[in-house]
C-alpha cells in the first residue's frame, strides 16, 4: 500500500482544484477555512475510482438498500465503537447536513423548539431558520479546562414546546470531545424533556490523545429511542465531494416519520461513486486513517505551541478532536472580523466566528489538516495581518 504523503503537499496542485476551498478566493489567498483536509485519497479509495471510471461504471447506481452500505456502515460502528446496531433502521442520504434538514421537519413543527448548542457548524443555525423552526440556542461555556455545556442554561431554557436536540459530538467547531459523564447527563435532560436527539457524529473517527468516542444512541434503550444518528466517512476520510451519507434511527417510529415527511425523490438520488467510495474508505481505508490521525495530532501540537509563542492574545484550548482550532481573538482588539482582517492584511482565508453564532463575531476557526509547511505559511500569514 503507497503510504499517504502527508507533508509533500504542492500548492500549485492545491490551487488546481476545483473544490470549494481552494476555488472559492483568488490564487494569492491561502485558505484554511472550510473542512476540507489537503492530503491525497486514501489507496483503496482512489483504486475503487479508477476502477469505476475505467469500467465506464457511472450509470444509475442500484437500489441503494442493495448496495452493503448499510451492513458496512453497522460493521463499522460494530468495530470502532462497540455499537451494534440493525442495518435494517439505516438510510443513505446525500449528506449530513440533508439529514438533518429533513429531521427537524420530520420530528418539530412550524415555530416549536429546537436546542443548538453554540457556537456551532453553522448548517445547524441555518437549519432551524430555513425550516421555520425556533432556535433554543444552549451556549457553551468556556473555562481553564476549554468548552462544557452549561446545563443550568439547558434546563432553563427548554420549554414544553420544544421538540429537538440538535447535538454535534465531536464538536465542531471547538474541538471537544465529550466524555461519558457529560453525555450521560446531557441523556437526563434528553428523557426528562422527551426530546429527539439529531446526533451528527461525522468527526467521531478523528479523536486525538486515545480519547473514547461514544456514540450518543449507546448511551440507554431509551437513549436509542429517541436518537437519530448522522454519520459519513466523508470528514475522516475526505470524500465530501462524493456526497454519501447516513442517518440511523434507533427507533422505527423514528424512521417511518423521517422517511413520510418527504416522498424519498425530494432528497434527490445517489451517485454511484460516493457509495463505492464509502464502502471502500469504511472497510479498507482505515490504515491511511492511522497514518493521518497522529500527523494532525501532530500538527496540533505545533498549531498551540505556535499560538502560545506568536500569538499570546489569542485564546485556543486544544481540540480533543476534528481537525479544526477555534480561536478567540478578542484580545486583539481589532476593528471588526478577525478573519476580514486576515484576509486583506495576511492574504489568508479562515472561517469567520460571527457564522457560528451571536457573540463569536471575534472568533476564528483554523483548518490544520494540511502540511506542517503549509500549516507554517497560513500562521506567518496570520502574523502579517495582525501586525499590520
Amino acid at each position: 500500500m503507497a503510504h499517504a504523503q502527508l507533508d509533500d503537499l504542492d500548492l500549485e496542485i492545491l490551487h488546481s482544484r476545483k473544490s470549494e476551498k481552494w476555488h472559492t478566493y483568488p490564487p494569492d489567498i491561502l485558505p484554511a477555512w472550510v473542512a476540507e483536509m489537503d492530503f491525497p485519497l486514501a489507496e483503496p479509495i482512489r483504486r475503487v475510482l479508477q476502477k469505476a471510471v475505467d469500467g465506464w461504471d457511472v450509470g444509475y447506481p442500484i437500489a441503494p438498500g442493495d448496495t452493503g452500505l448499510r451492513e458496512v456502515f453497522a460493521a463499522r460502528m460494530a468495530d470502532r465503537f462497540g455499537w451494534t446496531l440493525d442495518p435494517m433502521r439505516v438510510e443513505i442520504l446525500s449528506e449530513v447536513v440533508q439529514g438533518m434538514y429533513v429531521a427537524l421537519e420530520a420530528f418539530a413543527g412550524k415555530g416549536e423548539g429546537a436546542v443548538v448548542q453554540t457556537p456551532i457548524y453553522p448548517p445547524f443555525l441555518s437549519a432551524v431558520e430555513e425550516t421555520g423552526r425556533r432556535l433554543v440556542e444552549n451556549r457553551l461555556v468556556v473555562g481553564d479546562s476549554g468548552w462544557a455545556i452549561d446545563f443550568d442554561e439547558l434546563e432553563a431554557g427548554v420549554d414544553a414546546d420544544t421538540r429537538v436536540l440538535l447535538f454535534c459530538n465531536p464538536h465542531n467547531p471547538s474541538g471537544r470531545v465529550f466524555t461519558r459523564a457529560e453525555l450521560e447527563k446531557l441523556a437526563e435532560v434528553v428523557l426528562r424533556h422527551d426530546l429527539i436527539v439529531i446526533a451528527d457524529e461525522i468527526h467521531c473517527d478523528l479523536v486525538f490523545d486515545a480519547r473514547e468516542f461514544i456514540p450518543f444512541a449507546t448511551l440507554s434503550a431509551e437513549i436509542l429511542a429517541r436518537t437519530v444518528t448522522l454519520n459519513s466517512p466523508s470528514k475522516s476520510f475526505n470524500i465530501p465531494g462524493l456526497r454519501c451519507a447516513v442517518a440511523h434511527f434507533g427507533g422505527q417510529e423514528l424512521h417511518d416519520r423521517f422517511n413520510g415527511r418527504f416522498p424519498r425523490h425530494v432528497r434527490g438520488g445517489l451517485g454511484v461513486l460516493g457509495l463505492y467510495a464509502s464502502i471502500a474508505a469504511w472497510q479498507e481505508g482505515q490504515p491511511w486513517l492511522d497514518e493521518v490521525l497522529p500527523y494532525l495530532q501532530a500538527n496540533r501540537d505545533h498549531l498551540i505551541e505556535q499560538l502560545a509563542a506568536r500569538f499570546p492574545a489569542i485564546r485556543c484550548h486544544a481540540p480533543e478532536g476534528t481537525y479544526l482550532a477555534w480561536l478567540d481573538c478578542s484580545g486583539l482588539e481589532l476593528r471588526g472580523s478577525p478573519a476580514m482582517h486576515c484576509m486583506r492584511k495576511g492574504k489568508v482565508a479562515l472561517s469567520d466566528g460571527r457564522f457560528f453564532g451571536a457573540g463569536f463575531e471575534s472568533y476564528l476557526r483554523l483548518n490544520f489538516a494540511t502540511s506542517r509547511a503549509i500549516l507554517d505559511q497560513g500562521l506567518d500569514r496570520m502574523a502579517i495581518a495582525f501586525e499590520a
